[in-house]
This record gives C-alpha cells, structure tokens and sequence, in this order.
C-alpha cells in the first residue's frame, strides 16, 4: 500500500521548535560569521527583501565575516546584482543569473496582482502595453511617474497607476543605478533586466530546480513553508515529484517537513549569538508558521501597520527592536535581558556600527524604539 504524505509525516523523525530554529539558523548564515563572497551568499540565499535601499547591507552584516557595503554596492554598480520584483511581488536584491532565471518563475503572482487592478485596465490591450512600455524604458530608464504619463497618452481613459502597475507586472523592470548603492540616493528609474544586463533572460529556473534551493536556505520546510516565501500556490505537486529525492521530519504539530538529505541539521543545543536584523528580513518572511523563530508570544510585535521595524535575535530568537537614530544605536527588548545575554547584545550592536558606520560615533543604549 502506498503511503499518503499524511501516513508519512506520522512515522518520521520529529524536529521541535529549536531544532528547526538552529537549522535555518545554520542555513541563513547566522549560526556563525561565513566567509562566503557576498555574490554567493546572495545567490545562496536566494536573494534579499529590498523594500528600503538599506535592509541589504544588513542583512548581509549580519552574516558575512569581513562585509563592508562596498562588497554589495561593487557587484551592483557592476551590474552584476540588481534590484528587482520577484518573491511575494516585492523587491529584492539578486544576482544578475537569478534575476534572469527566477523572475519568470514569480509571474503567475503578477498576473494575479494585476488582475487587482482590472477596472483600471478596461479596454487596454496588455501586450500591446508592455511592448510600448518596453520601447520607452529601454530607450531611456524611466520613473514610475514618467512611465505612467506615457501610457496615458495612449490610452487617457485608464487609470494612470494601473497602467504603471501593468507594465512592472509584465515586464521585469529592474531598478537602475545609483538607486541602491550604498551612500548614494536616487530616484526610482527603470528599464527592462534584459537591456541593463545586456543579455537575454535564456532559460527560466525550474520549480524543480527552486525546491532544493529553497530548502538549503530555509529548511526544512513545508509547502506551505515554500508557497508563502515565493507568493505562488499548487507547489504540493512539485514535491511529491522530488519526493525520492528528500527526507522528510515532522514538526510539533504534525506537519510534514521536507528537506535536503545532506543538509546541516546542528544541535538544538547550538550556541546561536545575537544578530542585529534589518527590517524585512525574509529569516523573518519565509515561512508559513514562524515559530521557528518568532516566540508565540512576540507575533506581530515587529509589525506596526505595513512598517516592520529591524529586529535583534537572542539565542536565535526574535528578541527585540533596534532602530539608529542621529546619535544612538537604541534597542528595545521584549523582555529583560540577563546580565550575560545584555552584554552579548551590546558586542553584537557594536560590532555591527563598526561594520556598517566605521566613521561615525553612535551610543548604544536600550531603551524604546520610536515608532
């Protein structure tokens, strides 16, 4: 008799809360400072939530031994990492390879984002958008603003913000520089990845090929694990089609977990030191049940509205808020901190101020966070 995943997730191994805590822990370089280059570390962790210019560089100071932003700024300046729409259809940092391979796989979630936006749309023709769309951004990079105004020319019925929406959706516009780079500003200015890069998308990744990739960085994990770390949906088909080549476990609560049969699984007993984490950081993003990192009873507390706030982990758990203000590192805890543990969090915020702002002098105190 052939065995359901239910019947399968019964009999295998079982990984509680800290086990899960120190293997994704071990997988999104957090146990310990790695000596990855910051291309690799960025390709191995399948990219970095970007929302903010900033969240990048700390995501990786906070993973990477020896980082200086100028390590992530080179590669971009280089175009060799950009910035782009593509997991939950929000923007992430990626090396040119995966921006190229993964943006196709994340289309299904853009048409159904832009299906949001029909009334919007009545009676425009959207291949003959993005062919427009893609002729004036690759002419010239353009703003979201200035995109917008040209289409409207074109069609002056519709609403101009769908319009724009519409062409990110189908097309995959990456961000242009000096937007992004670190010590930089600029505005938002587009163009399509192909016409930056100066190459052809080639071959989209495969789900297939995404599942292991994801599981090295995030797991173990369930599909609902993965469906909410890429914003797509029906992936259950895609594991069981990798079944044979996976190991499974079971979590507390009797869901079936798949993962890499090589893929490091320390200790629960691992030493995990703190780490300072920017806001959005997908450690905090990738997993439909986040208890492998978030204490039941932290939920939501570094979410106000549609504002995450950066966050510091203490023994591989959610822990806190920190925030750098004009004069201060300030951090708040969401409880007290012992005497050993405050002063582990303190080396921590220092090392990471030497990293990040090696000019500049910041007190660190802990008090409460501005919201």
């Amino acid at each position: 008799m052939t065995k359901t995943p239910r019947s399968v997730a019964r009999t295998a191994p079982h990984l509680g809360v800290r086990a899960l805590n120190r293997a994704t822990l071990e997988r999104q370089l957090l146990l310990r400072p790695s000596r990855m280059p910051v291309p690799g570390a960025v390709e191995h962790l399948l990219g970095l939530q970007a929302q903010n210019v900033k969240p990048p560089y700390y995501a990786l100071a906070a993973r990477l031994d020896g980082f200086t932003p100028e390590a992530l700024s080179g590669p971009m300046a280089a175009r060799e990492a950009v910035r782009i729409v593509t997991l939950r259809s929000t923007i992430h940092t990626h090396t040119a390879d995966d921006c190229l391979a993964l943006r196709p796989l994340t289309q299904p979630a853009m048409e159904r984002e832009l299906a949001n936006f029909g009334k919007g749309l009545a009676g425009v023709d959207l291949d003959r958008l993005a062919e427009l769309a893609r002729g004036l951004v690759e002419a010239e990079p353009r703003t979201m603003k200035q995109l917008r105004e040209e289409l409207a020319r074109e069609w002056p019925d519709a609403d101009p913000l769908s319009l724009s929406v519409a062409a990110r959706c189908r097309l995959p516009l990456v961000q242009v520089t000096p937007r992004g780079l670190w010590g930089r500003s600029g505005q938002v200015r587009l163009t399509t990845a192909e016409h930056w890069l100066g190459r052809s998308a080639g071959p989209a990744a495969t789900l297939e090929s995404l599942v292991p990739r994801y599981l090295a960085a995030f797991g173990p994990a369930c599909v609902r694990d993965m469906q909410t770390w890429a914003g797509l949906t029906r992936l259950r088909e895609v594991f069981e089609r990798l079944r044979p080549r996976l190991v499974t476990f079971q979590d507390d609560r009797g869901v079936e977990l798949f993962d890499l049969p090589d893929a490091p699984r320390p200790d629960p007993d691992t030493p995990a030191p703190p780490r300072f984490l920017p806001e959005f950081d997908n450690l905090l993003l990738s997993h439909a049940d986040r208890t492998r990192v978030v204490p039941p009873e932290h939920r939501g507390r570094h979410w106000q509205g549609n504002i995450a706030h950066c966050t510091f982990l203490v023994d591989g758990f959610l822990a806190g808020l920190w925030r750098l203000e004009k004069d201060a590192l300030v951090i708040e805890p969401f409880a007290r901190l012992g005497g050993a543990r405050r002063d582990e969090v303190l080396a921590e915020g220092e090392r990471m101020l030497r990293v990040m702002h090696p000019e500049a002098a910041y007190d660190i105190r802990f008090g409460t966070v501005r919201r």
